[in-house]
């Protein structure tokens, strides 16, 4: 599971202003590593960041969650049924900030070394996770521990309140989360898919500027999911919608999932829920 979160603004009724609520997106997207199960994003919403909204929303998941380094799924990883991983793509920004910064020599052999890794995934791209566990073993493994033993000796002669000196703290501290995905061909190298999952939100949010009330960023987060899975399923959201309303009032209720995008997606053909 991939997880990631932004921020939403709310109008608060009656004072005329908006506060900060926030959407969080949960992607399960196995393809990469040769699953054929079908891919899902669900969005939920909830009025602060606080730690109990994301323990609510995976109170009954267990496995691997990718995310950032935020604190709050720290609770999360201490119930022992859910394994953390971290993204390197997030890892890789903090160097290229500096980078783009200073031009900083070590900032930029961080980024190729980075990068190296990358390039191994590109080629291990849809693989079963046997295979891709097998060549990120033989190939990633040893560049991994060369940039472990180069960033442990760089850091003691960088300043230690200087930005670089940072992003290479962050690295080491996070270095057992950031080299799981090597041992385990399920785990991606980045968390991608949630960080993709959330561009349509602010791509929205810079158009309706905020949600009308709490309930109206419940109302948009289900409606995304909606949207958004149909999407990870090659499914056109408006013919989706239009082949949901057109079912909905006489489809029964102990039946509902038949109307979910993936299993809409299997019994429509390719042509009829790809046109525009």
């Amino acid at each position: 599971m991939h997880a990631y979160d932004t921020p939403v603004p709310v109008l608060e009724p009656g004072r005329g202003q908006t506060k900060t609520g926030r959407w969080w997106t949960y992607v399960r997207d196995d393809r990469p590593s040769g699953s054929r199960d079908p891919p899902a994003v669900w969005y939920c919403y909830s009025p602060d960041r606080k730690s109990a909204h994301p323990r609510a929303h995976l109170r009954k998941f267990c496995g691997i969650l990718q995310a950032d380094a935020y604190s709050g799924f720290g609770v999360i990883y201490e119930r022992g049924d859910i394994l953390e991983a971290s993204c390197w793509a997030h890892t890789r920004r903090k160097y290229y900030d500096v980078y783009i910064a200073n031009r900083s020599p070590i900032a930029g052999e961080a980024i190729r070394r980075i990068g190296a890794l990358y390039a191994i995934e590109r080629a291990i791209h849809g693989q079963a996770p046997e295979q891709r566990a097998a060549v990120r073993e033989c190939e990633a493994a040893p560049l991994l521990e060369q940039m472990h033993a180069w960033l442990s000796a760089t850091l003691p002669t960088l300043s230690a309140k200087s930005n670089l000196a940072t992003a290479i703290n962050y690295t080491l501290v996070r270095w057992t989360q950031l080299t799981r995905y090597c041992h385990d061909g399920r785990i991606e190298i980045d968390n991608n898919s949630a960080e993709r999952s959330i561009r349509p939100l602010v791509l929205g949010r810079r158009n309706y500027l905020f949600a009308g009330s709490d309930a109206g960023g419940e109302y948009a987060a289900n409606i995304y999911s909606l949207v958004g899975t149909a999407l990870l399923n090659a499914m056109d959201p408006y013919l989706y919608s239009r082949h949901v309303l057109e079912r909905i009032a006489d489809h029964p209720i102990n039946r509902i999932e038949e109307l979910l995008p993936w299993n809409v997606a299997a019994n429509v053909p390719v042509a009829a829920r790809q046109a525009a």
